[in-house]
């Protein structure tokens, strides 16, 4: 059977980070969305998503195709009914499709000649930035079971301060001596070839992901998620660094989402509750206007690409999208358009070349090439956030 993941009306809703990934490569958890789905149902994916973004995640359809909606995380029961799926029929839960069996083109489909099967069991959905960081204690739980099922830990060195044990997973190759892990509050799980450094506390739920670094003497709460190839440092609590983003050095990162090749200078802080512990609003792309987030914590949610310099200080629910670069005294203001170039004292455009050539840089420090495809990508979302920036 051929599977398609696609973006569905939670896109635009999940920007900034639907500007460079399709919704199918958030990470939440320890897997990527696509990732998981992969997982239950045992076979690759692809994909149907903005075509500016599809010659990166090209899609791939056959004759017979299940196209899922990739804002539903799945799990065993959701991905079963999916596998059983029969020609015209399609999962729904309320008014949402979760997934459908087409033999035809998915511009061609008529959903009133299809049969309607309810999910009427809960499952996760990633509908809104948010949810990354609160609903990821659910999703790093769930993909703990997944990825260790039946499987034998490394064992833990003897020089680590550990409790409960038996919620701890090690990959082969992970670096780990003189620290201390908690894992009686959730699981902790720590990525083939990472490393942990000395005096360093984590509390679970916790993920380290495949060569993923926590530096000297770092805090970390749960749940929190730190992506393949990154880097964190002084205290971090109940964040997601989705991959390839460095927050390396003291200061405080909340209730926040890091995207791709992000970079927090030393002694960032951000601020994850409101001073008159009011519910945080966040800025949103779909409505040009910010929205209640119906929490008292949320911190900052900063696209791919995007840097800021040392002591920058971020406000409570901050929006920073792709490819900015912050820097300077003051708090810049809660919504950084992408590609903006300055701090609280102003913003001036940050030119896509001078963009590119640090994004080249940056990405070959970790073997890894910014190519025509990215180049493409980006430029698409430069001249698609244009509105929001003062030229």
């Amino acid at each position: 059977m051929n599977y398609i993941l696609f973006d569905g009306p939670a896109r635009n809703s999940l920007l900034p980070f639907t500007f460079t990934r399709p919704v199918a490569d958030i990470r939440i958890g320890i897997l990527t969305i696509r990732e998981k789905w992969e997982k239950y149902l045992g076979t690759t994916t692809t994909t149907i998503t903005e075509e500016y973004l599809s010659e990166k995640f090209p899609m791939v359809e056959m004759e017979e195709n299940v196209l899922i909606n990739a804002s539903f995380l799945p799990n065993e029961i959701l991905a079963e009914m999916v596998k059983y799926l029969e020609p015209n029929q399609a999962i729904i839960k309320g008014e949402e499709i979760i997934a459908f069996f087409t033999n035809e083109t998915q511009e061609e489909v008529d959903f009133d000649k299809y049969e309607m099967i309810e999910y009427n069991q809960d499952c996760l959905t990633v509908t809104k930035p948010w949810d990354i960081f609160a609903k990821n204690d659910v999703a790093l739980r769930e993909d703990f079971e997944l990825l260790t099922e039946d499987r034998i830990s490394q064992p833990i060195p003897k020089s680590v301060n550990v409790i409960a044990p038996e919620n701890i997973f090690i990959e082969e190759g992970a670096k780990l001596e003189f620290v201390t892990l908690n894992a009686s509050s959730g699981p902790i799980y720590i990525g083939k070839d990472s490393e942990i450094m000395e005096n360093s506390v984590i509390r679970g739920p916790f993920a380290l992901c495949e060569g993923g670094q926590v530096k000297l003497a770092t805090k970390v709460y749960g749940a929190t998620t730190v992506g393949p190839h990154s880097r964190i440092g002084g205290e971090v609590s109940n964040s997601v660094l989705m991959g390839y983003s460095n927050k390396g050095h003291d200061g405080f990162l909340g209730n926040s989402v890091l995207g791709e090749w992000c970079n927090i200078g030393a002694d960032t802080n951000n601020s994850n509750l409101k001073n008159n512990y009011e519910e945080v609003k966040l800025w949103s792309y779909e409505t040009g206007g910010f929205e209640k987030t119906g929490l008292q914590f949320c911190g900052l949610m900063m696209g791919d690409h995007s840097k800021c310099g040392i002591n920058t200080m971020f406000n409570t629910g901050t929006v920073v999208g792709v490819s900015a670069n912050i820097f300077g005294a003051g708090f810049p203001r809660n919504f950084v358009p992408s590609f903006s170039w300055g701090g609280a004292s102003g913003f001036t455009t940050y030119i896509t070349k001078k963009a590119f050539e640090t994004a080249k840089i940056v990405m070959s420090r970790r073997h890894v090439e910014f190519d025509e495809k990215e180049a493409r990508i980006l430029e698409h979302v430069f001249e698609e956030t244009k509105k929001w920036r003062k030229e």
